[in-house]
């Protein structure tokens, strides 16, 4: 099953990499602020034109955005709690180390493209302009909603598992559909959190089956 899940992982990956290309090569034109360029200009300028900024969709996923990073600090504050009364490392759940590890893995993507733009903001807001590809907001929201669906028995019990799931496909869902109705960002810079959410989630439930994996390898 765990290599299943690599291979999955592999091909989300590559698919997200080619979409990006696609993006940086794909029909660009100076159709943003200031002269700024965007890919696939035949979509992203329609669209936005349809769907200008909204100041009420912009603060809803803002606020959905801090409520992940509060959710990404409950879960840092769980291990925190359980290697001070562990006093080991090893003790500490492993499917919340694998989940810190993962944060880390969202963050350092955040960071690589916000230092390497791929295009910018189709509006400006405080700064100038901002890189935009992919929607970091969307990106982290997917994410740690996304993990909130994957069964964690210590935390989770299998009764409240369904309502919590509901819960979270809800906040994925009004997350993207909000980010694109808030105008601050390009189509296809929402499309591209998607396709990169889909990989970091799909590693990390592959890092998951490898750790049971193991686990049942060690039992039998």
């Amino acid at each position: 099953m765990y290599k299943t899940g690599i291979a999955r992982t592999c091909v989300l990956v590559l698919l997200f990499l080619f979409f990006t290309l696609a993006v940086m090569n794909v029909d660009v034109q100076a159709i943003g602020p200031e002269g700024s360029e965007v890919g696939f200009a035949f979509i992203n300028g329609p669209v936005h034109d349809a769907l200008p900024y909204s100041d009420f969709f912009y603060k809803l996923t803002t606020f959905l955005g801090y409520l992940a990073l509060l959710a990404v600090l409950g879960y840092g504050a769980l291990g925190v709690m359980q290697l001070v009364k562990r006093r080991s490392l090893k003790k500490v759940d492993g499917q919340l180390i694998l989940l810190g590890a993962y944060f880390v893995l969202v963050l350092a993507c955040y960071v690589v493209f916000e230092k390497l733009p791929i295009n910018y903001r189709p509006v400006i807001l405080d700064e100038g302009l901002e890189a935009s590809y992919p929607s970091s907001h969307t990106m982290l929201a997917l994410c740690v909603f996304g993990a909130m669906m994957v069964p964690y028995p210590q935390l989770i019990s299998q009764e409240k598992l369904g309502y919590v799931r509901t819960a979270a496909g809800v906040l994925m869902v009004v997350s993207v559909a909000g980010r694109l109705l808030s105008g601050v960002h390009w189509l296809t810079d929402i499309v591209g959190a998607v396709l990169l959410n889909a990989a970091l989630l799909s590693c990390y439930m592959a890092a998951l089956s490898i750790m049971a994996h193991k686990q049942n390898g060690k039992k039998a």
